[in-house]
């Protein structure tokens, strides 16, 4: 069975990501497109003689609301970033600047209250409080074995992560990890408003409600990865850190750095910074049974007879003083195995438990 999928929000990440992903799955068959303005919805470039574009400029029945109540369509992919800037939810007439982090409660509630199932962009919520807020109404009031609630984040199906985690789970108790994520944002495409000149950036991002600001937004990424590698089991016990704000362009703080502690006694630092001439990007952990790392980035493979440069990472293991180098191709960004998986969770009739609203919220609380 194919099933009839909206995609909520136009911009670059809906277009270069989740519409290639949503037409690559057998499972998932896209039908509309929605976002505030025509102009945004339009820039997904989607075929109109098969997929319906929705806007709140578009007149009347061609809203969130009107969509929602189409039969064909089956569930949605809320895709914020640039995809739903400075509106409030459809219900709403406030015109006040309305962040998308902060908005897409009121899009997750408003589909799946009328049987829509939701993927939805990390993070869960803008803070830990309203996250379980949003989770405890969806068990309450939502029948979850006939619909279903999902977290899109990508970090979770890169291939380099699931290699070294699988190698990570053999070699015993934790006891130490670095987790280092160091870069200069200037600008860059999704950072900078759909429409405007490069340098200039989204209005939501230069101007932040949500705790954390970019560090938040992007940063939580970061964690997905470092929870991979600890595996379900071992929960943060206790975290500490230091923040500052080194660029102007990025309130409230675009750099954290971290000590944290598992549950299992392993200690290890989490350092975040989008503000700083270092660069770098690694997740380095030590087991009583050896070492394992994953450093992101391009990596060569060989198809017919050529090379070329796929995303991937580096995973480095020591066991025993055994140095072993692999590259591993990641599958994109991961979007495309993270749709693949929620279609395919569709058919099968239960959730994914990667994408469980929990697992985002486990995230979120680091």
């Amino acid at each position: 069975m194919s099933f009839g999928i909206g995609i909520i929000g136009g911009g670059i990440f809906a277009r270069e990501e989740h519409l290639p992903a949503v037409e690559a799955s057998r499972h998932l068959t896209l039908k509309a497109v929605y976002s505030r303005s025509l102009k945004s919805a339009q820039s997904l470039q989607t075929d109109s003689s098969k997929v319906d574009l929705y806007s709140d400029d578009s007149g009347d029945g061609k809203g969130y609301k009107d969509l929602l109540a189409r039969d064909d369509i089956h569930g949605v992919i809320i895709a914020y970033g640039q995809s739903i800037p400075n509106s409030a939810p459809p219900s709403s007439s406030n015109e006040s600047c309305i962040l998308p982090i902060l908005n897409q409660p009121e899009y997750i509630k408003q589909a799946l209250s009328v049987g829509k199932h939701v993927l939805s962009e990390k993070p869960v919520a803008e803070n830990t409080a309203d996250a379980a807020d949003l989770i405890k109404w969806y068990h309450a009031h939502i029948d979850t074995s006939k619909t279903t609630w999902g977290i899109a984040e990508n970090f979770r199906y890169l291939n380099s992560f699931d290699h070294a985690s699988s190698i990570a789970a053999k070699l015993g108790r934790l006891l130490s990890f670095r987790v280092r994520k160091a870069t200069m944002l200037k600008g860059g495409k999704y950072y900078e408003s759909q429409n405007s000149r490069k340098g200039t950036e989204t209005e939501w991002r230069k101007t932040p409600s949500h705790q954390g600001g970019f560090v938040l937004d992007a940063g939580v990424h970061f964690v997905a990865g470092l929870r991979q590698m600890l595996g379900s089991a071992d929960r943060m016990a206790s975290v500490a850190a230091f923040t500052t704000q080194n660029l102007p362009h990025l309130p409230p703080l675009d750099t954290v750095d971290g000590c944290l502690k598992t549950k299992s006694g392993g200690t290890g630092v989490l350092s975040i910074s989008f503000g700083t001439t270092l660069s770098g990007s690694e997740y380095e952990f030590g087991y009583e049974g050896g070492s394992v790392s994953v450093v992101p980035g391009l990596v060569q493979k060989i198809a017919h007879g050529e090379t070329a440069n796929k995303s991937g990472g580096t995973v480095t293991t020591v066991i025993e003083g055994k140095e072993e180098k692999e590259e591993v191709e990641d599958e994109g960004t991961g979007v495309e195995p993270e749709i693949r998986a929620w279609g395919e969770a569709l058919a099968e009739g239960k959730p994914n438990a990667r994408q469980s609203p929990e697992e985002a919220l486990a995230d979120l609380e680091i």
